[in-house]
């Protein structure tokens, strides 16, 4: 039989419902064919709602869909070089450095570094220092980006001494996309894509394996060596060849265990072997360590502190006596019991205050606006965690979608991610990045946000309705204020800074779009549904 019928598409911007584009097609599509339409309209700086109907000659039903349509506020990024990402670098003494200079603008670029302590060299071509630092103290380092069309020069600090991590991680999960499915290649492309993409321009360091590495649980494979050494499966051949592959790109090995006999996957763990599993990872080259609560939940009668902190406490005191490197200790145990009040304690360098993330907006929504209990554990080395960001194509193994969130749900996502001083983890596949996810992941002035190096998690400040402002200190008394709108319908609002503790008026910047929007006492926004604004403060 053969399909007749009308199609109508209806765009109209998200904000004030202005119409950009109405057609209206009719079709016929013979058997084994199909009827196609093409659209595009103009770049509207905002989320334009497009409504498709269709309408089959003969019957009563018009089958409607809507989505809302993506739009880049990140301007691009110019020919003239930036030195972009943190300002500050924690170090232990004798410990390996790796750090790839995050410069932006044409290729090829040239580097150099002014006043490299003892022990760290730089190779000028691919902008990467690596060594190891003796002496404790902060050196001022003044790091430098040359191409033809210009020069860029920015002060960083190198802190030797006992802290690392002292502005949140940056880097790539490998869950969200691939969940068990992960394999070395996967983890490979990831690397390779920080570098082609350029995220590692912007700042972007860690490669990190997630569940599914290990011998799995119930097979009837030794899980461990003769000598107890934990075994990897037939998807990662050489873990210790791959941490070299991705050191020698300049960036960061994290992996993943977990405190009980298995993982979340039910993978081989660590639990009776953690000494010798982390001696391992260490050998093995690896700089991050996710340490999964998961089957060692079955050990225990119940979820309070006395139970929860005795594996991570264990797992904080082996990582002292471990000298071949700095690893980063992230503490996975979902907040069940009150974790920021003791992650510290116990060597942790981030640690989740809730369960795990998944693409909707309710749930994301619940996680990053429910952590007003956390504000003031926060800090340099120490980081509440909310898990892994849930844009681009994400969904837990081989069959992978976009995310479900739209795009002005996306930018609120990443916009309360920054403000809460948070540990930043793309989750997604770094070989489908599009245009759009890109914008949300490089732009420079909201990550400089997230890694500024005052590490003051914000406050939940106003509560209006669905209107929430949330707000927090930057070094050199700058502030930086998120205003969210959380309902379901569009809304105005206006803000009166002296709510927020300003007299008179301040310099006001708009940090998606990188515009002054000069000094104001008062300041009039409008807020898609489930959208927000960024912006900084300056008295």
């Amino acid at each position: 039989y053969r399909l007749k019928g009308k199609f109508e598409i209806t765009a109209k911007r998200k904000i004030d419902a202005k119409e950009i584009l109405h057609n209206i097609k009719t079709f016929e599509i013979a058997p084994k064919s199909s009827f196609s339409y093409k659209y595009g309209f103009p770049e509207q700086g905002q989320s334009c709602v497009v409504c498709y109907a269709v309408k089959l000659h003969n019957t009563q039903k018009t089958v409607q869909v809507s989505e809302e349509t993506p739009y880049i506020l990140t301007p691009p990024v110019t020919l003239i070089p930036r030195i972009n990402g943190a300002s500050i670098y924690g170090v232990r003494p004798g410990r390996p450095f790796i750090y790839r200079i995050p410069a932006s603008g044409e290729k090829p670029v040239r580097f150099k570094a002014k006043n490299l302590p003892e022990g760290l060299l730089l190779d000028k071509v691919n902008g990467i220092i690596t060594g190891a630092v003796n002496k404790s103290g902060e050196y001022i380092v003044t790091l430098v980006a040359e191409n033809k069309q210009g020069r860029s020069e920015k002060e960083f600090t190198i802190v030797v001494g006992d802290k690392i991590a002292l502005t949140p991680p940056m880097g790539w999960n490998s869950w969200n996309a691939w969940g068990l499915e992960v394999d070395a290649r996967k983890v490979k492309a990831a690397a390779d894509a920080f570098i082609k993409s350029g995220l590692a321009e912007h700042g972007w360091q860690y490669i990190n394996i997630d569940d599914g590495w290990s011998i799995f649980g119930s097979s009837s494979e030794p899980k461990r060596t003769e000598t107890g050494e934990i075994r990897t499966n037939e998807k990662f051949p050489n873990i210790k060849r791959l941490a070299d592959y991705i050191h020698s790109r300049g960036l960061k090995f994290g992996i993943y265990s977990s405190p009980g006999p298995l993982t979340c996957g039910k993978y081989t763990a660590s639990y009776k072997h953690e000494l010798q599993d982390i001696r391992l990872f260490a050998k093995w080259g690896v700089d991050y360590l996710k340490y999964d609560l998961c089957s060692y939940r079955k050990l225990i009668p119940d979820y309070s502190r006395q139970n929860v902190i005795k594996p991570y406490k264990l797992a904080g005191e082996i990582m002292k006596q471990v000298t071949e490197r700095d690893i980063v200790y992230s503490i996975c145990e979902y907040g069940l019991a009150d974790v920021w009040k003791w992650g510290e304690e116990v060597g942790g360098n981030l640690w989740r205050t809730t369960g795990d993330i998944w693409d909707d907006w309710e749930r994301m929504k619940m996680i990053g606006f429910e952590q007003t209990q956390t504000t003031t554990y926060a800090k340099p080395g120490h980081w509440n965690d909310p898990d892994m960001l849930v844009v681009g194509w994400v969904g837990w193994g081989p069959h992978l979608h976009p995310s479900k969130l739209t795009p002005d749900e996306q930018y609120t996502h990443i916009t309360q991610w920054a403000l809460l001083a948070a540990p930043l983890l793309i989750g997604c596949d770094l070989e489908r990045l599009d245009d759009f996810t890109l914008n949300l992941l490089t732009n420079d002035e909201v990550i400089e946000i997230d890694q500024d190096p005052l590490g003051m998690q914000a406050e939940q400040r106003i509560v209006d309705g669905d209107i929430q402002i949330w707000m927090r200190q930057l070094a050199g008394g700058n502030y930086a204020a998120g205003i969210f709108n959380l309902g379901s319908e569009n809304g105005n609002y206006k803000l009166d800074f002296a709510k927020l503790g300003f007299n008179g008026k301040v310099k006001i910047r708009d940090v998606w779009r990188h515009e002054d929007l000069g000094e104001k006492s008062k300041l009039q926004i409008a807020l898609p549904s489930h959208g927000s604004v960024l912006i900084k403060i300056t008295k």
